[in-house]
């Protein structure tokens, strides 16, 4: 045989050894092979990557921003090499970095800087942290807060002028409720802002007033209310936004989120929209630990072409896995607790309904005019009414448009009609819930349940019922309304119980959902409603680095301890971008290849 047959067969003989060595290593070739050694591996772990074709991995290998190679610790061995950075996750839980799929986060961060009423139980209390916040903070010109909740305020559930002017009469104090639907204000507020009885009120809102002298309470219901005070309040400058923005970010990391997405707004509150050079110029400067989809709120009573235009434009400048834009909110109505959500009937004690803030035609024309833009939309829908409305648009969007994969969504979806459930698997209509907000303490078991009723509220929060019939669940926080940190929402999609473990057996059971379908629902859920499955929400190869290391195996403890959970690591495209002080200090360190 000549040499170059010889020559030949060699050559074929190695390719042949290189290909098996490739089978074998599960597509991972060692160090003396064709491919680079990965950045980073994660050995040592538990890891559970909501990936179906693979669920469970003890490594990880990561280049650059992605995850080349998951697999057996022998597999991912052959990724190191001299320089890797080696992680060694000592056991721990390793899962996909969470996504909150509805979060106001400039109103999140700001809120930092703020009172926090959150944990208030009585106005005492209340007084006493609002004097003390005023009294530390003697230079802002406007004392702000949030979070105090309706049965602190028995029997109407709503809070007087006179409490806040007992401990602070000459400055305005404006603080929002914990479902961010209601505020109130100081009389020097209501002053500033022009609020007498003779204010009529906004469409779309109310000015709560005393019974027998038309006086305004200082209590205000729903945002075009909002917006009369809102408007006198000094708008934050850029390096408060920045400052805000950045703690907010380190807050978010050190939770477990990779990404947030904001149905946010423009109005005279403004929003994340409003703000969206600031994301950008953070985005630039390599500051963003957190990845952002932002969505535009429209006002009624129509969609008009200058918001139209606003939302293409930020769709064709913010595109990318950082930072992303061009998306439609809508509010078609408000909440149960102080019912101004829209019911197909009555309250169980009361004769009204709620009502809708957008007439049902100009609502429609809207939707189909965005859906045929090829626009993501976002509505909040919390009463029955407004779901029905809701998904009737979306189906008719459906029927009159080009197919696409529009993946619309509603937020919040609190008491939904029996015969609508279904419906969102049926169009394909994203299910987005926050899972805290079926939290089942006071305010849920009494004021919300009274305020519906015994039979409707049977369907409250119907996660396993929207997810059993194929809709998409997509978790988030809705914060400030609630924390931002996502372990007590997960823990409360499971028990439907109290820290305390109340109600026994959990309230309305049979819409709990499993610890699996929980992690999906803030993982590849929510991934998959941002039309971004492929790149993100699972641990597999080819998509984003974006991972956590958790403190406790959620599935190896009892349910009612996930709220406890501390995340050790968070790592946003290949980087680590919070690291617990409880982490061991050899754990994250370079170590020689062996």
């Amino acid at each position: 045989m000549s040499k170059p047959a010889n020559l030949y067969i060699r050559l074929k003989q190695s390719i042949l050894s290189i290909a098996l060595l490739w089978v074998i290593g599960g597509g991972a070739p060692t160090l003396g092979q064709l491919s680079t050694a990965a950045d980073t591996v994660i050995v040592n772990a538990r890891i559970h990557t909501v990936n179906p074709q693979q669920p469970w991995a003890e490594a990880v290998a990561i280049g650059g921003n992605k995850i080349v190679a998951v697999g057996s610790a022998r597999e991912i061995a052959a990724r190191r090499g001299a320089s890797t950075h080696v992680i060694d996750a000592q056991g721990r839980l390793v899962l996909p970095g969470f996504t909150d799929c509805h979060i106001h986060f400039l109103d999140g961060s700001l809120s930092l800087l703020q009172v926090h009423l959150d944990d208030a139980r009585t106005v005492a209390e209340i007084q006493r942290r609002v004097k003390s916040y005023a009294d530390a903070h003697p230079d802002l010109p406007w004392v702000l807060g949030r979070g105090w909740t309706y049965p602190v305020f028995p029997p109407t559930g709503l809070p007087d002028r006179k409490y806040l002017d007992e401990v602070l009469p000459d400055r305005p104090v404006y603080l929002e409720s914990f479902d961010g639907h209601t505020w109130w204000a100081n009389s020097k507020a209501l002053r500033l802002a022009g609020i007498t009885h003779a204010t009529t009120d906004p469409e779309g809102g109310s000015i709560v007033r005393d019974a027998i002298s038309g006086e305004p309470t200082g209590a205000i219901k729903e945002d075009a209310a909002d917006d009369l005070v809102r408007r006198v309040i000094p708008l934050p400058d850029h390096k408060q936004m920045m400052a805000a923005l950045l703690g907010g970010m380190r807050e978010a990391n050190r939770v477990g989120l990779v990404r947030a997405i904001s149905p946010d707004g423009v109005s005279v509150r403004g929003g994340d929209f409003r703000i969206l050079d600031v994301y950008d110029e953070l985005r630039r400067s390599g500051q963003l630990t957190v990845r952002f989809d932002i969505a535009r709120r429209l006002q009624p009573p129509t969609l008009t072409r200058d918001e139209l235009r606003e939302i293409e434009a930020a769709r064709d400048h913010f595109h990318d896995d950082w930072l992303s834009a061009g998306k439609a909110k809508f509010f078609l109505d408000g909440v149960i607790e102080t019912r101004t959500a829209a019911m197909l009937a009555p309250y169980a004690d009361d004769s009204q309904s709620g009502r809708l803030l957008w007439d049902p035609v100009q609502y429609r024309d809207a939707v189909r005019e965005l859906d045929g833009q090829g626009i993501q939309i976002f509505t909040h829908a919390i009463g029955d009414a407004a779901v029905r409305l809701a998904l009737d648009a979306y189906e008719d969007a459906q029927k009159v448009g080009d197919t696409h994969d529009a993946r619309h969504r509603i937020e919040h979806i609190e008491d939904a009609s029996a015969v609508d459930l279904p419906r969102f698997g049926k169009l394909g209509v994203i299910a987005s819930f926050q899972p805290l907000h079926a939290y089942p303490d006071e305010d849920i078991l009494k004021i919300w349940a009274g305020n519906v009723g015994p039979e409707r509220a049977q369907r409250g929060f119907a996660w396993h019922s929207v997810a059993s019939s194929g809709g998409t669940l997509a978790f988030g926080s809705d914060w400030p309304i609630v924390t931002l940190n996502p372990w007590p929402g997960v823990q409360n999609a499971v028990t439907r119980q109290t820290t305390e473990g109340d109600p026994p057996g959990g309230w309305l059971p049979k819409e709990r959902i499993s610890l699996d379908d929980v992690i999906k629902a803030y993982t590849l859920g929510a991934a998959f409603a941002g039309h971004r499955e492929k790149t993100e929400g699972s641990l597999e190869p080819g998509k984003l680095a974006d991972l956590i290391v958790l403190a406790q195996d959620l599935f190896k403890i009892e349910p009612t301890e996930i709220a406890k959970t501390e995340v050790l690591l968070t790592m946003v495209g290949g980087k680590v971008v919070y690291q617990s002080t409880a982490w061991p200090p050899t754990s994250a360190a370079a170590t020689e290849a062996k």
